[in-house]
């Protein structure tokens, strides 16, 4: 059993399996509450944005969806099957992947092996399996093929070192790497929290770009312009809980806020 019951969600939700859905996760640290029964559920084509204040449970929640934390009840399913992380490249070899906040990316490697990263491709044959030589004009190719996709316009060339790249266009890099290999989900931490209005409004695009392609993507995020305008279902935490589940559509951004911070009930 949880520690406290999980609060009513108000709004419909989506019809259909849920891609990727957590059932009552409880999480604690000693006498410490990280979550308290939270539920969440993740539709096929969805953005799925969590708000809360620090302290809320943001950060605990999605480490326990991505393997990074083992939640102490619950459960997740993926695709309607159970799953169980013990580390997060069990969740990556599902199909989950994440873009923190630090992005994680290599500053002295080109786009392309920005892309690859951890998961360089060898050249067939000899030079390959003998000489272990990477299949860099391959992984080139792809990464010109996947950016391409995405209609990241602000990279044009592959072989170019993210080091001479801007904010904005460094988590283009991470975003196309996520996508490029989260064939599930995609997790975005704080994508637009170190960038610049034009910058913002670039990464905003791609994640609506995401959505065309029917990737869902949860969008943990402070800005609360920048969730109203590209979320479909905004999931409330608050103090370790589910406060609420609500919609653009259903409550405004101030009503956002108030239920986040206990202002109010939704």
């Amino acid at each position: 059993m949880s520690l406290i019951e999980d609060a009513v969600e108000p709004t419909p939700t989506p019809q259909g399996v849920p891609v990727l859905e957590a059932k009552r996760l409880v999480k604690t640290f000693g006498r410490v509450v990280g979550l308290d029964g939270v539920s969440l559920q993740l539709f096929p084509g969805e953005v799925l944005a969590v708000i809360g204040d620090n302290g809320a449970g943001k950060s605990t929640l999605i480490k326990c969806l991505t393997g990074a934390y083992v939640p102490d009840e619950g459960e997740l399913r993926l695709d309607g099957e159970l799953v169980h992380f013990k580390r997060p490249q069990d969740a990556r070899a599902a199909g989950i992947e994440t873009v923190y906040q630090n992005l994680a990316v290599s500053p002295a490697l080109d786009v392309a092996a920005n892309l690859f990263l951890g998961r360089e491709r060898r050249k067939p044959g000899l030079a390959g399996t003998l000489f272990r030589a990477l299949d860099r004009s391959g992984m080139r190719k792809e990464a010109r093929e996947q950016v391409q996709k995405l209609g990241i316009s602000t990279l044009q060339d592959v072989t170019v070192a993210v080091e001479n790249l801007s904010g904005g266009q460094r988590q283009a890099v991470a975003v196309a790497r996520a996508a490029a290999f989260g064939s599930k989900v995609v997790i975005l931490d704080e994508p637009t929290a170190a960038l610049g209005v034009r910058e913002s409004n670039q990464v905003l695009e791609l994640i609506e770009r995401l959505r065309e392609h029917n990737v869902p993507v949860i969008l943990i995020s402070h800005n609360m312009p920048h969730v109203f305008q590209v979320a479909d279902r905004i999931h409330v935490q608050r103090l370790g809980k589910r406060a609420a589940t609500i919609t653009p559509q259903s409550h405004s951004m101030t009503d956002a806020v108030a239920i986040m911070t206990g202002a109010a009930q939704a």
